[in-house]
């Protein structure tokens, strides 16, 4: 186990030169000058912009702006952005926010998900399956985008059931309609997961053993088809819960939620290459050690899984 840790460790360090090398060569190729772009239409004096520049390594080559900031990302020192503030004070402002998102998104997918995938492959054939699985393709089908429209109107506007937005401090009911679309269509595809692993392994001979045995249908559902059936649906959430928090995006700017994905954009458009590369980073860090979570969950799961 100790050595499966160390080396799934050391993968890390190619995974995050190689993305941060990436994202940050895509903020450094963005059109238009970030220090121009600080001073809008207004002329600027060239001592000021000589000056910015070299404050923030603008002046630099590109590989050397990356080594640079590489070179302070070790001690957790990821610069300032261009209106003075420290990006270690926008990412923990923001990050909070979003990881509760996700961790309600994440909730609603699994728990959602897992129910009606299980009923849907219990019961497939059934009137109940074909509507779990129209509901869910038409979740998968339907942008994010009108997904959130589309709430909004319906539980904020006509129903006035749920806050229309959040605003920079949101509540448990805040997020509750903007963690539900994001988790939407996530949600879709746990369900036909669970659906073809529970209809799949219910048919195995090891159920009719089991059967034959005496063990009742709960404890058949229970220790063995449920259990096995799980296994894929685990990796595709410890998948997900990063995925979420990347891909909040465009939640977050539906509902006007001041979280990672709000700033990244913001970040984007005015050309922070520090502040986006890392929020990147930090995501990656999220996805990888939850990957490992998950891997290390499969001998729980399988106790035929061991790790040499």
């Amino acid at each position: 186990m100790g050595k499966y840790l160390l080396r799934r460790v050391l993968q890390v360090i190619p995974v995050v030169l190689g993305t941060t090398l990436l994202v940050y060569a895509l903020v450094f190729a963005l059109p238009g000058d970030p220090v121009k772009a600080m001073f809008g239409d207004k002329p600027v004096n060239p001592a000021v912009e000589a000056q910015l520049r070299a404050e923030y390594n603008l002046d630099k080559p590109f590989i050397v702006q990356y080594f640079i900031f590489l070179k302070n990302a070790l001690t957790l020192d990821f610069g300032k952005t261009f209106s003075g503030q420290l990006v270690i004070d926008e990412i923990g402002r923001a990050f909070p926010v979003t990881i509760r998102l996700a961790l309600m998104a994440f909730v609603f997918e699994a728990v959602f998900g897992i129910i009606f995938g299980v009923i849907s492959g219990l019961k497939k054939g059934k009137w109940y399956d074909t509507v779990i699985l129209i509901v869910s393709l038409l979740l998968i089908s339907v942008p994010t985008f009108v997904t959130g429209f589309l709430g909004q109107y319906l539980f904020g506007i006509k129903w006035s059931i749920l806050p229309v937005t959040a605003g920079n401090d949101p509540t448990f009911i805040d997020l509750l309609l903007p963690a539900m679309v994001l988790g939407s269509v996530s949600m879709a595809y746990i369900i036909r997961l669970t659906r073809s692993e529970i209809s799949s392994n219910i048919a195995e001979d090891y159920v009719r053993t089991a059967r034959a045995k005496g063990m009742s249908n709960r404890q058949v559902m229970l220790r063995h088809v449920l259990r096995n059936s799980l296994i894929p649906v685990v990796t595709y959430l410890g998948q997900d819960i990063a995925a979420l928090m990347g891909g909040a995006m465009i939640s977050e700017t539906i509902f006007n939620i001041h979280g990672v994905g709000w700033l990244t954009y913001q970040s984007i458009l005015k050309g922070e290459g520090n502040l986006v590369v890392s929020i990147v980073t930090l995501l990656m860090l999220i996805f990888v050690v939850c990957n490992l979570i998950v891997d290390l969950l499969y001998a729980a799961l399988d106790p035929r899984i061991r790790y040499a």
